[in-house]
């Protein structure tokens, strides 16, 4: 079930509230997890199964690590549910990729590669449990105080499918006691509002644009760069739409989500870029990668080591495919590259009005590997993009690209670069009634037919 969809909006999302508002207090966390598994068992009932297990496995391992005496035993629980959810996780996104690979190199099909269904969300719910079970063993969060409660948490439906990646202790209070108002409602009602138009009216517009460009043989310069800018946009967009969209439901609900995106077109370096995009998943990547290899403590070489060893393994999350590890590797190199000159060479080799330009180049050349199905397609653009196949735009092109592209292109550029106090890259919504965007999603809703969220496949 999509957010942007009539059984949603009209359906599911209406049916829920009114229930949840109805039933007493004490049941209303049992009504999130009916809810939750119903939304969830609308893809694929057999998936439940996945989801139960790991966050069974989860909430079984943390209490046994809150419980034992035995430091050993504290170990190895915290082990065994940590393993449990890379074992999930490494089947079901990566078993496909690494026979596929193994067979490419032993120049046949020796192997079998059995076809597996990658559950939505499972990369999402796998962190977050990860993140429960070293928090309570650590001794940062309370342990759930019932599994009711940590099942709710782990399958809540507002962000279960593409996040933003939550961490228990930050909702664990929140799952005991929360507040509920109209003045909440209708905050929340805005939010979400704002980030169904971003999906519909922004990201679904110049999406179409994006994928002509990127099936492209031959891309020209203008092409290429056109193409890179439109999937920039539409991923923006269309991520920062979902992030809106669940939090602006977690608040209707009495939930306080973190922001997940703090208009990072606007970052001056790639550093900055990852403090504003995607927050949830660059302070887990920090707290549960970084740090524990090293963080900046051992040396300027294992501080590289660890930025670029980090970015990569970011990389892989996002897919079992070498373009993930190609934009893992950038991204990590960058940064190292970043911290290496430091801020009195970087004022002077990187002046400070080409910052925010040679950033933001260096951003959507990244997003060309992360877009491209394979190494070979990101060549094609990258190819394009420098000159190999001419400049200008073809005739085709043009033809084939409408005018409602290229303005929902240049607006959301406009948009999404400039600067604004709100954490959210909607601030200019906030300024039209929320009845105008609705009717806008509305009549966009009913003219297109289902488009997942990009961060659906991950």
């Amino acid at each position: 079930m999509v957010f942007s969809t009539p059984i949603f909006l009209f359906g599911f999302l209406p049916v829920f509230l009114a229930a949840y508002y109805l039933v007493p207090r004490a049941g209303r966390n049992w009504l999130i997890l009916l809810a939750s598994t119903l939304f969830y068992a609308w893809w694929r009932t057999d998936a439940l199964i996945v989801l139960y297990v790991v966050a069974g496995s989860s909430y079984a391992a943390g209490k046994l690590a809150t419980q034992t005496r035995d430091a050993t035993v504290k170990t190895w629980a915290v082990r065994a549910g940590v393993a449990v959810n890379l074992a999930i996780l490494g089947w079901f996104k990566y078993t496909t990729f690494i026979l596929g690979n193994l067979n490419t190199a032993l120049g046949g099909d020796a192997l079998t590669v059995p076809e597996i269904i990658l559950p939505i969300g499972l990369s999402f719910l796998t962190f977050q449990s990860i993140s429960y079970i070293l928090d309570v063993a650590r001794g940062d969060a309370p342990p759930a105080r019932k599994l009711s409660d940590f099942l709710a948490f782990s399958s809540l439906f507002p962000q279960l499918i593409a996040g933003p990646v939550l961490r228990y202790k930050d909702l664990a209070h929140q799952f005991e006691t929360r507040g509920h108002s109209v003045a909440l409602f209708c905050r929340g009602a805005r939010r979400f509002i704002e980030g169904l138009a971003m999906k519909l009216l922004i990201a679904d517009s110049v999406a179409p644009l994006a994928d002509r460009i990127f099936t492209l043989p031959d891309p020209t310069v203008a092409e290429a760069w056109l193409g890179a800018l439109a999937y920039s946009i539409q991923l923006l967009f269309d991520f920062a739409g979902y992030s809106a969209m669940a939090i602006g439901l977690g608040l209707m609900i009495g939930f306080h989500f973190p922001e997940n995106f703090d208009a990072p077109y606007t970052a001056r370096s790639i550093t900055e870029f990852w403090r504003r995009w995607h927050i949830s998943l660059s302070r887990w990547l920090r707290d549960y990668l970084y740090v524990p290899l090293g963080g900046n403590r051992g040396g300027r070489l294992r501080t590289y080591r660890n930025l670029v060893l980090t970015m990569v393994l970011g990389g892989i999350w996002h897919g079992a495919n070498w373009t993930f590890v190609v934009w893992g590797l950038w991204h990590g190199g960058l940064m190292a590259l970043e911290r290496a000159l430091g801020a009195k060479y970087r004022d002077t080799v990187w002046p400070r009005l080409l910052a925010w330009p040679v950033t933001m180049i260096c951003v959507v050349l990244g997003w060309v590997v992360f877009r491209a199905a394979s190494l070979g397609e990101a060549m094609t653009m990258y190819a394009g993009m420098f000159g190999a196949h001419g400049l200008p735009l073809r005739a085709e092109t043009v033809l084939l690209t409408a005018p409602t592209e290229v303005i929902c292109l240049a607006l959301g550029m406009v948009l999404s670069m400039a600067p604004r106090p709100a954490l959210h890259p909607v601030a200019w919504a906030a300024r039209l009634q929320p009845a105008t965007l609705s009717m806008l999603c509305l009549i966009a809703v009913q003219a297109r037919t289902v488009s997942p969220f990009l961060y659906f496949q991950f």
